[in-house]
């Protein structure tokens, strides 16, 4: 298992929208993110959700050109820490995350790792869930996840 995961807000909304937030326990025991994200998420966190300032507010102004404030303060507490998985959904972060050398995950990831390790029977019906939100997310991805799980 990864020393630190730091979650972005989407994860942590669109988790929340579909009531599997729980998932993120689950599958990554304690979960850091920021003051920030946490304003952004706008919900009262869990426990298991750890609030870390960022150090370098310098170098999460120079992301904020970049990407939101929220995946800004997510990458430079990810560089603040050795072994990090960012949980981030938006394109431009992942790109921006992978020129960073981060490793990344997205909310489908996270529910395709939950039935690997099985907290969830199957995937459809959180990916069904998803898709009644505001998620985005192409069908060949879709159709890419559910053949992964033999679905």
């Amino acid at each position: 298992m990864l020393r630190i995961v730091i979650s972005d807000t989407s994860t942590l909304i669109l988790l929340h929208k579909i009531n599997e937030l729980d998932l993120l326990q689950k599958v990554y025991g304690e979960i850091f993110t920021t003051p920030e994200i946490a304003s952004e998420f706008g919900e009262k966190l869990p426990d298991w959700i750890v609030l870390q300032s960022v150090k370098d507010k310098k170098y999460q102004k120079f992301l904020e050109t970049q990407v939101d404030l929220g995946e800004a303060s997510a990458l430079a507490l990810a560089a603040e820490f050795d072994d990090v998985l960012l949980l981030l959904d938006d394109l431009k972060a992942h790109k921006l995350a992978a020129q960073l050398m981060f490793k990344t995950t997205g909310t489908l990831g996270i529910i395709h790792k939950a039935k690997q390790l099985s907290f969830i029977p199957k995937v459809k019906p959180l990916i069904d869930k998803l898709l009644l939100t505001n998620f985005r997310i192409s069908k060949d991805v879709v159709n890419e996840i559910l053949r992964l799980n033999g679905e």
